[in-house]
């Protein structure tokens, strides 16, 4: 199941949906030093090009936020997460690189965090430098490490902090590698405990997408798992996630996932959302391309909902997911239902 388990795109979906409680729980003091009541703006886009021309190996996670500080200074967050299960020797001199380059992009103090999801307990890097004819340089930067959590799996557990399900899921799914039924048990463990915290139905599904994603079973555990769950809801009268149509679109999903990790692309997670979509689920339809607007475009992204729901067109709505992908800004897309 190792080379099946897909971490990076759950990641970059979860810090999408939930930076703040993110910060709140990984570092607490960066958290306390912004000003929430003025939000946060996403730079992703802007971020890709850097990451993209720095050329340093594959890329994992990486989340760039403006934010404000309480004195009311601007500042600004890379904020680059790393699930991997080996040593990278390039890590720390990619820390330092991507900080330079926003630095210098910018001309504002970026602070870099790093999140590792290694299973190496004594790899733990935070730092770059070096030192040559009296010139040296020396980047620290915080850092924490997934593995320590699974000390904390109880307090983890009773959290109200969304962001602590992903945590546990991540931990999940590299404990049960090699024990699919195991990983059934724990995964319907932790949806049902999702019901039982008494949040909101959208955070219920929200928080659903990202665990059900991280945590891949098999094809026949997968349906036993949603049929599990399906009579949970019905028992509870909790019709909070849309499980029967989770079972018909669960094999192109796992399709698309399967893409999605062979091609490092956001291709592969839309293709499976689209092939697993049945004849006359426009609701289906619409979830998928929200899903696929937030991997794509972040926070932004969703703007384009309230139209897109709008359609009743299922030929239109299967045009428009597949050209998510490849849509170079939010106005070319709209432009596909405007004229």
């Amino acid at each position: 199941m190792t080379n099946s388990d897909d971490y990076d795109s759950p990641w970059k979906e979860a810090l999408g949906m939930y930076f703040e409680p993110f910060l709140a729980l990984f570092f607490p003091a960066v958290h306390a030093g912004i000003d929430w009541s003025r939000g946060y703006e996403s730079l992703n886009q802007e971020l890709r090009q850097v990451v993209h021309d720095a050329e340093l190996g594959k890329r994992r996670v990486d989340h760039l936020v403006k934010v404000w500080l309480r004195n009311g200074r601007e500042k600004w967050f890379l904020i680059h997460v790393e699930v991997q299960a080996s040593h990278d020797t390039k890590f720390a001199r990619r820390m330092y690189t991507y900080n330079y380059r926003l630095f210098d992009k910018y001309n504002r103090i970026v602070l870099s965090l790093a999140v590792l999801g290694d299973d190496n307990p004594h790899w733990r890097p935070d730092h770059f430098g070096y030192r040559q004819s009296g010139f040296s340089i020396d980047v620290q930067f915080p850092m924490v490490k997934l593995l320590d959590y699974a000390e904390k799996w109880e307090v983890l557990e009773k959290s109200r902090n969304p962001f602590a399900m992903v945590v546990l899921a991540h931990l999940m799914t590299r404990q049960t590698r090699k024990d699919p039924r195991a990983r059934y048990a724990a995964k319907v463990k932790m949806i049902k405990g999702l019901y039982e915290r008494g949040w909101a139905a959208e955070e219920v599904r929200r928080l659903f997408r990202v665990i059900d994603w991280m945590v891949n079973l098999p094809k026949p555990l997968e349906l036993e798992f949603c049929h599990e769950i399906k009579q949970y809801e019905e028992k509870k009268q909790m019709p909070f996630i849309t499980t029967p149509e989770r079972i018909g679109r669960e094999e192109g999903r796992a399709e698309g996932r399967a893409e999605g990790r062979a091609e490092g692309r956001t291709e592969g997670r839309t293709e499976g959302l689209l092939k697993g979509q049945t004849e006359g689920q426009t609701e289906g339809r619409t979830e998928g391309i929200e899903v696929a607007l937030e991997i794509k475009f972040g926070e932004a992204g969703l703007q384009l909902m309230p139209e897109i729901q709008a359609i009743a067109d299922e030929a239109k709505l299967k045009v428009i997911l597949r050209a998510i992908p490849t849509a170079a800004s939010l106005e070319d897309l709209r432009r596909m239902w405007t004229g």
